[in-house]
C-alpha cells in the first residue's frame, strides 16, 4: 500500500508543478479549460490515496470480526475432538461421526486413591512373614455426558462443519482432517478454512496480502487453524487479542 500511496502523491505533485507551468507559460484563451482538468485530476488523484489508506482500515476491521467469529467456531470443533480423543483415544476426521459421538458419548467420572495389600507372592517367598504392597486403586464414580459437558442445550454443535452466517460464499464449510504422526504415532487433527473464503468479497490485492502474513500479531499463513497434522499441537494459529480462549 505504501507504494501506492508514494506513486499518488509524486502524480499529485507533478500535477500541480505542471498546473504552475501551464499558468507560467500557456496563453491565457487555454488556461481555464488546462486549469479545470489539471485540477480535477489532483482531487482524483487525492481520492485515490484517500481511499486506499481508508480502505485497508475497513478490511481490517472487516477481517478481525470475520476471524473472531469463525475462530469461536473452531474453538467449538477443538473442545469436541479434544473430547473424541479422551473417550476413544483418537481424532476424528468425519463432522458426522463428531456429532454423533456429541450425541451418544459419556465421559466416565473417575477417583484414584491409594492402599496396601498383603503381597501373596513375597509373602510365600519369606516362608509366610506377611509382607505388602502399594497399588492404585480406581474407582468409576459417574457417568457424564459430553453434549452436557461441553454445550449444555444449545445445538450448536450439529452445524459447527458450517462457516458462520453471512462469511464465505453460500455453502461454505470448514475442513476436517484427523490421523496419526509418522514418526511417533501420536493422534492428531486440524480444522481448517482458507482465508480467500473467510474474505471472498475483498479486495483480492488485501487478500493476497493478508494470506502472505507472517507476524506475532497476525493470523499466520494462508488460512485459519486450529490443530495441525504435521506436529502434535491443539491450539489455533490466532494470535491472543482475536479470542480470550
Amino acid at each position: 500500500m505504501l507504494k501506492v500511496i508514494l506513486v499518488v502523491v509524486a502524480l499529485i505533485l507533478l500535477t500541480i508543478g505542471i498546473v504552475w507551468l501551464i499558468d507560467r507559460f500557456v496563453p491565457k484563451k487555454l488556461k481555464p479549460v488546462l486549469n479545470i482538468v489539471l485540477w480535477a485530476l489532483i482531487f482524483f488523484l487525492g481520492y485515490l490515496t484517500f481511499d486506499s489508506v481508508y480502505g485497508e482500515i475497513k478490511f481490517n476491521k472487516l477481517k478481525e470480526e470475520r476471524y473472531k467469529t469463525v475462530i469461536s467456531k473452531l474453538i467449538d470443533i477443538r473442545d469436541a475432538e479434544l473430547a473424541h480423543r479422551t473417550v476413544t483415544k483418537k481424532f476424528t476426521g468425519n463432522f458426522d461421526d463428531l456429532i454423533k459421538f456429541i450425541d451418544t458419548a459419556k465421559f466416565i467420572i473417575t477417583q484414584r486413591r491409594d492402599s496396601t495389600v498383603i503381597d501373596e507372592e513375597l509373602t510365600a517367598r519369606f516362608g509366610g512373614v506377611e509382607t505388602t504392597k502399594d497399588i492404585v486403586i480406581i474407582d468409576t464414580l459417574d457417568f457424564v455426558s459430553v453434549r452436557d459437558s461441553l454445550f449444555g442445550d444449545d445445538p450448536r454443535y450439529k452445524t459447527m462443519m458450517n462457516l458462520p452466517e453471512g462469511i464465505g460464499p453460500a455453502g461454505s464449510k470448514f475442513t476436517l482432517n484427523a490421523g496419526k504422526l509418522e514418526d511417533t504415532g501420536i493422534a492428531v487433527f486440524e480444522a481448517s478454512v482458507d482465508k480467500d473464503i473467510i474474505l471472498h468479497d475483498q479486495n483480492k490485492n488485501l487478500v493476497a496480502k493478508e494470506k502472505e502474513v507472517m507476524s506475532v500479531d497476525g493470523v499466520n499463513g494462508p488460512k485459519l487453524q486450529v490443530g495441525s497434522m504435521i506436529e502434535d499441537v491443539t491450539k489455533g494459529n490466532w494470535p491472543k487479542n482475536l479470542s480470550k480462549d
